[in-house]
């Protein structure tokens, strides 16, 4: 837990950025009957029945200190997926980085393994040397940042029903640009001072 609250309070650095991921799944869901427009003093109105089309999954970067997020759209949820989007990040958008200090959950595909799954081993080191992994604990995902963003993506654009992954990519395309555009950010507070006092059952006890 200290560890990933030490890295949110060191300085911005843009050679050794501080990029925080997380993921989770959209059910595509379809309209069996097609909703009545809203009307003055009528909301719009949806039937109680829809038609199940499958899921996606959302991959989310975010780079508190850098004011910016990235989310991508996949069909699956597999190793060579995150694989394929964590080099994304080091070849795409951090190509200048000398390392890229990675915030995450310990999810079984959130592996250097991975990467050795989905490229070949040159590549796969290449990318994991770019790579300073720094894994949240068991039950504190909450330290993760990108877990914010993604509560903040749902409420603002995954929370209705969308029918089509083209419509979502669409969708969640718009709130990526308009949120970078913005001036909204999460400003992480919590300190490890601050966990020693509110979490210290999390803590050892050492008898004198």
């Amino acid at each position: 837990m200290e560890d990933v609250l030490e890295l949110y309070h060191q300085p911005y650095d843009a050679t050794q950025p501080v990029i925080c991921m997380d993921e989770t799944n959209k059910q595509i869901v379809g309209e069996t009957r097609s909703p009545v427009p809203a009307r003055r003093g009528q909301p719009r109105r949806i039937d109680y029945e829809y038609e199940r089309r499958g899921t996606a999954d959302v991959f989310l970067f975010t780079e508190p200190l850098g004011n910016w997020r990235c989310v991508e759209i996949t069909e699956t949820r597999t190793r060579v997926d995150w694989a394929q989007q964590i080099k994304n990040l080091v070849d795409v958008c951090y190509p200048e980085a000398t390392k890229i200090r990675l915030v995450m959950d310990n999810l079984n595909t959130h592996s250097i393994g991975s990467l050795y799954e989905a490229f070949r081993p040159e590549d796969a080191r290449r990318i994991a040397e770019k790579l300073e992994i720094h894994y949240t604990p068991k039950h504190g995902s909450w330290l993760n940042v990108a877990e914010i963003e993604l509560r903040v993506l749902t409420v603002q654009c995954l929370s209705r029903r969308i029918g089509d992954a083209a419509t979502l990519r669409r969708e969640v395309n718009a709130w990526e640009k308009a949120r970078n555009e913005s001036d909204a950010h999460v400003d992480w507070q919590f300190t490890s001072s601050d966990a020693r006092i509110h979490l210290k059952q999390l803590y050892p006890r050492i008898e004198p």
